[in-house]
């Protein structure tokens, strides 16, 4: 089950084991029972602090329980957690035995303080770059509070329950056997959305801030960019985001990053998160701005205000709020979101094996995602609104190669259809002769570009008629002291490394603005509406 390297490793982390922990597995004689004993089995030898047995009498079959020594109640896989989820099993192994998570401490404690009983159940595919976060954060919570329970759930090992329970994406949330949530969620969004006062302290947090030099709202590529540029010149950095990383957290390969040979979303997040932190940048999560106040004069503050209410002041600010899917905005879309209507390929395809689905979008991303779907769904229908894909033509090559793909070009999608409770079909138009056709299938996979994240900035910002900001090459916006980069302008080519770039400009052309402009006289103006 798990090869030379990844047992040598297994067994190094084991070492952190402060007290004993106990495996108890529910199994059969399945073939995916055979292969769980053969992993508890295999992490029991490697330390002597781990003990295993089988006398568990869960429903779910297979699946285990990582308890604390003399205890029966703790973390339960039902999953064989490899791929993704390795990691989530080395964690919950390490935190069940007492080695302390890398959490700020009050973050613990706003855990650990929880007073209501919560039965969190996870479900995760393997292959999934977007669930281990989820799994990680609800297996802590799970381990660090009592009342609190977690079960992680591979949907493709437990069909039957997921057709039950009509789970169309991954990772899903159930807290007390109700929907609690869809798709990526940090520890901090888990808890936001737990711990009813959380908004209020955070805000009160935000307005009791110094003003910082260089404000940046937005904490992708081009936010961790101008983070790391602008605290290099001595500067008082902040960054407030919704969750850093932004949409490179969604993700799954990362090859054209230039001396980064091959990573992954997640690990590319992870990254920047670390290199801005290392630079002393006080990073603000969980963080929506609604409004901007420019300053009211020369060498004044510029205010953020924010969802929660907080405010936060600035001599200088930087916009990399980055860009999202975009919606295509036909009656059933939002009906039947998350009830087969999909956007993550890699997060949600495995729960269509053996399936009909569709991909809507013939660029690299549409072309890709239906490649990637092909090898395990029954059969790719493939929906391109322009008379051509538009997708890099090795890509559309391998496309046409794959007997179980239908291409249909100069088509509008008119509908995605559904039962009430899930999508069973989708309409298109024929753009040449006009003529409907309808295609029976049970997912539809949206991959058709960005928008970009401006709608707080109307009536302030100058924006394109597509919604990006709109910047001069030195990334000035029309407000002084106020500059923007990334994918929310109006630069083109929307990769990765383009956005790293343009906000190291951008922090660049913001230490010249304050090299150039008074400092305010006031520590802090007073927020106003």
């Amino acid at each position: 089950m798990l090869d030379a390297q990844m047992k040598t490793q297994l067994q190094a982390y084991l070492q952190n084991l402060r007290s004993p922990i106990h495996l108890i597995a529910s199994l059969d004689e399945s073939e995916k029972s055979v292969e769980l004993r053969t992993l508890l089995s295999e992490i029991t030898e490697l330390s002597d602090k781990v003990s295993f047995d089988e006398s568990g009498k869960d429903a779910r079959v297979p699946s285990f329980v990582i308890a604390r020594e003399g205890s029966t109640n703790g973390v339960r896989f039902a999953a064989i957690p490899m791929g993704h989820e390795f990691t989530s099993l080395v964690l919950a192994l390490l935190w069940t035995g007492g080695h302390p998570p890398k959490v700020e401490p009050e973050v613990i404690e706003q855990i650990k303080a929880l007073d209501s009983n919560m039965k969190f159940e996870v479900y995760m595919s393997l292959s999934c770059h977007n669930c281990p976060d989820v799994v990680q954060a609800a297996t802590l919570m799970a381990i660090l509070n009592p009342k609190i329970e977690t079960t992680v759930i591979d949907g493709a090992l437990n069909q039957a329950e997921v057709e039950a329970r009509q789970v169309m994406a991954v990772p899903m949330v159930y807290m007390n056997d109700q929907v609690f949530g869809s798709g990526r969620m940090s520890l901090e969004e888990i808890i936001a959305k737990v711990d009813t006062h959380s908004h209020e302290r955070e805000a009160i947090k935000l307005n009791q801030k110094e003003p910082f030099d260089v404000l940046i709202v937005g904490g992708g590529p081009a936010g961790a960019a101008s983070a790391v540029y602008a605290a290099r010149k001595g500067l008082r950095v902040g960054v407030a985001a919704e969750r850093f990383g932004g949409q490179v957290n969604d993700t799954m390969g990362i090859e054209n990053y230039i001396s980064v040979l091959e990573t992954d979303g997640p690990k590319f997040g992870a990254a920047l998160e670390a290199q801005v932190r290392h630079y002393g940048v006080e990073i603000m999560n969980l963080q929506r701005a609604v409004k901007i106040v420019p300053a009211n004069e020369e060498g004044g503050l510029i205010q953020v205000h924010m969802a929660n209410s907080g405010v936060l002041s600035t001599r200088s600010l930087i916009l990399s709020t980055g860009a999202r899917w975009r919606n295509v905005n036909v009656p059933g879309e939002q009906e039947y979101k998350n009830k087969g209507v999909a956007y993550c390929p890699h997060c949600d395809g495995p729960l269509f094996k053996g399936k009909r689905v569709s991909v809507i979008g013939g660029g690299n991303s549409g072309v890709e995602a239906a490649i990637d779907l092909a090898g395990v769904v029954e059969h790719v229908t493939l929906i391109e609104f322009a008379d051509t894909l538009k997708a890099d033509a090795v890509l559309v090559t391998k496309l046409k190669s794959m007997p179980n793909v239908t291409i249909h070009v100069n088509a509008q999608t008119t509908e995605i259809t559904g039962d009430g409770q899930r999508v069973n079909g989708l309409r298109y138009k024929d753009r040449a002769t006009e003529q409907v056709h309808t295609v029976a299938l049970e997912g539809v996979f949206v991959q058709i570009g960005l928008i970009p994240n401006t709608e707080f900035l109307k009536g302030t910002v100058d924006l394109s008629k597509f919604g990006e900001i709109v910047i001069d090459d030195k990334c000035h916006t029309n407000l002084p002291g106020v500059f923007a980069a990334g994918d929310v302008t109006t630069v083109p080519y929307k990769q990765i490394v383009i956005a790293a770039g343009e906000g190291s400009k951008a922090a660049l052309s913001a230490f010249d603005y304050l090299i150039r402009t008074p400092e305010p006289s006031k520590a802090k103006e007073v927020a106003t509406a």
